[in-house]
């Protein structure tokens, strides 16, 4: 089944926090906050996310919410030395103020550090959870985005199969509109009507459509193909999507047809709106 690049996941166990979220993206972008002291996990959670989704933008956030579990353990000997020179510079700048604790505080970072109590295995269950919790929303969101676009196809065949009808109609209509000019000048000049007549059909092989309708019907067809096999699909549709384009580009600069050029403008539109879809497909 494919998934959405859109998705939120979270979940808690024994103090700990996770929260993940992703969006669209080209590419994999993970983005980490961790706690300083749980930083060692953070490559090993990187790769979690890697092993399970393949495209998106991730933030993923670690928190701990039972802040009992910390201990702070303060570097005396680090602080007796800070605080003798802080009294140094004093005397020798002559600084009247008084060093205080305010003063310390400012380098609580190489004073105070944490020393935690928690299981590991918490921790990755957790994550673990909170991952299963987006896989399934983008899952959920995956599927609505299949139905939609598998509505904008069966359309898009609808609009093919009636371009392929309408396809001889306009043909026929090409090579009545260029006769009946020609005779005009035939009645007044002297020229090769083997030639002209020639030139006629050579035209009229220009202006037909049943080419492009065929590579689009099969395009078509190979993005059915591709949205059952879901996984990974995202840039393959893209691709598709262009080729549509291309070819519905073309058989609206090969005809005049009042009726064929409305039915490639509504192609255009529902190929515009698929791209729209697609763009959140992994």
């Amino acid at each position: 089944m494919i998934q959405s690049m859109t998705g939120f996941g979270a979940s808690e166990k024994d103090g700990f926090r996770i929260e993940i979220r992703s969006l669209n993206h080209r590419f994999t972008d993970i983005s980490m906050r961790l706690m300083p002291w749980l930083s060692e996990h953070e490559i090993p959670l990187r790769n979690l996310l890697k092993e399970r989704f393949s495209r998106g933008k991730f933030d993923a956030t670690v928190t701990l919410k039972d802040y009992s579990k910390l201990k702070l353990k303060v570097n005396t000997a680090l602080a007796k030395e800070i605080y003798d020179n802080l009294n140094f510079m004093k005397t020798d700048l002559a600084i009247s103020e008084e060093i205080g604790i305010n003063a310390m505080l400012a380098y609580k970072e190489f004073l105070i550090s944490e020393e935690p109590e928690y299981n590991i295995s918490s921790l990755y269950d957790a994550f673990n959870q909170a991952m299963d919790q987006l896989e399934k929303m983008r899952r959920n969101e995956g599927r609505t985005i299949q139905e939609d676009i598998v509505k904008r196809i069966d359309h898009l065949e609808s609009l093919n199969k009636q371009l392929m009808e309408l396809s001889p109609e306009a043909e026929n209509k090409f090579k009545i509109k260029i006769n009946e000019r020609i005779k005009e000048f035939l009645d007044e000049i002297q020229t090769d009507k083997d030639r002209i007549t020639h030139e006629i059909v050579v035209l009229a092989e220009k202006i037909d459509i049943t080419e492009e309708i065929i590579r689009i019907d099969n395009h078509l067809k190979q993005f059915r193909k591709i949205l059952s096999n879901g996984d990974t699909i995202g840039k393959r549709l893209d691709f598709l999507l262009q080729e549509l384009n291309r070819e519905s580009n073309t058989v609206g600069s090969k005809t005049d047809d009042y009726k064929i050029s409305s039915f490639v403008i509504e192609m255009k539109s529902e190929i515009e709106k698929i791209r729209e879809q697609a763009q959140n497909i992994q």
